[in-house]
């Protein structure tokens, strides 16, 4: 064999095990150009723009329940109980009777002071008799001036006479009205407190009954000194707004969540402070036309103290929290990546945060698809629309207005 030849020979084999390796190395390639990962999209959220709105400035306080009127019903006599006319628990009107102190011992008496004035009357009638004839026989010269001096001090002691007993006759006529108790205020009455048979003594400290006048009615609050200072500090500088002084501006919260059916209207707050808790009394006034509300009752009162012009607010599911307890956002750039911001939030209103510090208008907030995403991903964002509530905003000032007209006169207060 010759050598050319042999050479040959082993060329081919080298050659074709080249060949093999190059024929492995691209089905690898192509392997692993197959199984290289395909860039998933953007994720995409929910978003809010939020905007500058006027929102009310709300607190949430604790406050009892109080009777617009309050008397007792006392006797102004004494005597027997023999009577009680009243249903316990009742409405009843001012001047109504509630018991019957027995009159006889006053009917005696006023008979006696009858009696009385008319011998006072008899006795004025002969000093005048007297003191005329004098005065007659003092001109004719007759008499002399001591003579009709007597008798014109007798005239004017008889008159004076009289006109004792006839106070002493009125006074025994008021006493025996008085063995009528009467009902000092219209209201409702609670549960007797006496019953016939008991001996009344007249200045005695025995409560008859109370009546308390139920509607409308009053509920006291009560808040920081430093939270109305601040209050009165923003309404000054014009960060709030104030509200209008015939504004209805507080729902009560019931036990069960619900908001009470009427709104009321702050009165005034009191200016002595409690020492032992630094907090000063507001007085909030309510109608009651259905009784709903009990003097002693703990309520909260949600209250209306101002109109925040330019608020911020969010949807509440954007608010998310640190580990300690810090309030933040996702907001989404310009280039529509997102970014977590810090914020400081205030009251919730309508189911949003008002977010007092850390946004500003035209920032995009995501609401929802946060669990998706994470700082600085690219996102797909869709503008969220917030449903409008099912039911009417108790802090609308359509509706404010209409519970404040929708309040009984009575309620208006001087």
């Amino acid at each position: 064999m010759t050598s050319t030849a042999l050479r040959t020979r082993r060329v081919w084999p080298a050659s074709l095990a080249a060949a093999s390796v190059m024929v492995a190395l691209s089905a690898c390639n192509q392997k692993q150009q197959a199984a290289a990962p395909v860039p998933s999209p953007p994720a995409e959220v929910s978003i809010v723009t939020v905007r500058e709105q006027p929102i009310p400035y709300l607190r949430d306080l604790p406050g009892r329940v109080a009777p617009l009127r309050i008397a007792e019903v006392r006797s102004r006599v004494s005597g027997l109980v023999v009577k009680r006319t009243f249903e316990q628990g009742s409405l009843v009107k001012e001047g109504d009777i509630l018991y019957k102190i027995d009159p006889a011992p006053f009917e005696a008496e006023l008979a006696s002071a009858e009696a009385a004035l008319a011998r006072t009357e008899a006795a004025q009638v002969l000093a005048g008799q007297q003191a005329d004839r004098l005065e007659q026989l003092l001109s004719r010269q007759t008499a002399s001036q001591a003579q009709y001096d007597s008798a014109y001090a007798g005239l004017k002691q008889a008159q004076a006479e009289v006109a004792g007993a006839k106070a002493a006759r009125d006074r025994a006529k008021l006493n025996l009205n008085y063995t009528d108790v009467r009902a000092p205020i219209s209201g409702r009455i609670g549960r007797a407190l006496l019953t016939e048979g008991t001996l009344v003594e007249q200045g005695a400290t025995a409560n008859l009954a109370t009546i308390q006048q139920l509607d409308p009615i009053y509920v006291d609050i009560t808040q920081s000194v430093g939270e109305l200072n601040k209050l009165r500090r923003d309404l000054a500088s014009g960060e709030l707004s104030r509200l209008s002084n015939d504004t209805a501006n507080a729902h009560l919260i019931m036990d069960d969540g619900s908001l009470y059916g009427s709104a009321g209207k702050v009165l005034f707050s009191d200016v002595t402070a409690d020492p032992s808790t630094g907090q000063v009394t507001l007085r909030v006034l309510f109608p009651n036309p259905h009784d709903e509300l009990f003097p002693g009752m703990y309520v909260r009162a949600r209250i209306k103290q101002g109109i925040d012009v330019d608020a911020i607010a969010v949807p509440q599911q954007a608010i998310q929290r640190t580990n300690d307890g810090k309030a933040e956002v996702w907001v989404v750039g310009k280039d529509d990546k997102v970014m977590l911001q810090p914020v400081e939030v205030g009251p919730v209103v309508d189911s949003q945060w008002v977010i007092r510090d850390g946004l500003k208008s035209g920032d995009r907030v995501v609401v929802e698809g946060v669990q998706k995403i994470s700082v600085g991903s690219s996102v797909k964002t869709v503008e969220m629309k917030v449903a409008a509530q099912a039911e009417a905003k108790p802090y609308d000032t359509d509706l404010d207005d209409k519970s404040a007209a929708a309040q009984p006169a009575s309620a208006q207060v001087r």
